[in-house]
């Protein structure tokens, strides 16, 4: 619950400042293209999320409020289809968070050049950390280890 309350005040924060970009300047432009970037992202970790709650995988909540990710997943516990759940949802959330851009963020402004960029720039990073592992646990290599992997 803390997650999604931090989560919530961030979409609020990002919506403020589309509303105060109008008249705000450059910084406040700047704030909110990166907000929406922000955004698009934390939507991307519900997606692995909601690829769990789905498929039954076991999940951590991270010590800190303020982690980068939602959940630790647990890589003892959980089978190689749990782990391509949590793969796909992330996906699929950030092809939402695309769409949803595409109808939302407008490309003639600072805040949506911004927002564009940078999300553009995300899901290349996606694209070249995650899409490898993925395909090398769909074609039957082990599950992965790492920071936001555990071993309990």
């Amino acid at each position: 619950m803390p997650f999604a309350l931090r989560d919530f005040a961030i979409l609020m924060a990002t919506a403020v400042a589309w509303w105060a970009e109008g008249g705000g300047g450059i910084v406040v432009a700047v704030v909110a293209g990166a907000l929406t970037t922000v955004v698009a992202f934390i939507g991307h970790e519900w997606g692995h999320l909601a690829g769990c709650w789905l498929s039954g995988a076991r999940v951590h909540a991270p010590s800190r409020l303020w982690s980068v990710f939602l959940f630790n997943f647990d890589v003892k516990r959980n089978d190689r289809r749990q782990f391509l759940a949590l793969s796909w949802g992330g996906y699929a959330a950030s092809l939402l968070a695309l769409v949803l851009m595409a109808f939302a963020v407008p490309t003639d402004r600072l805040a949506g050049w911004v927002a564009w960029t940078l999300t553009t720039i995300g899901v290349g990073v996606t694209l070249v950390l995650e899409v490898p592992t993925t395909i090398r646990v769909l074609r039957g290599g082990p599950l992965p280890r790492g920071a936001v992997y555990v071993d309990r």
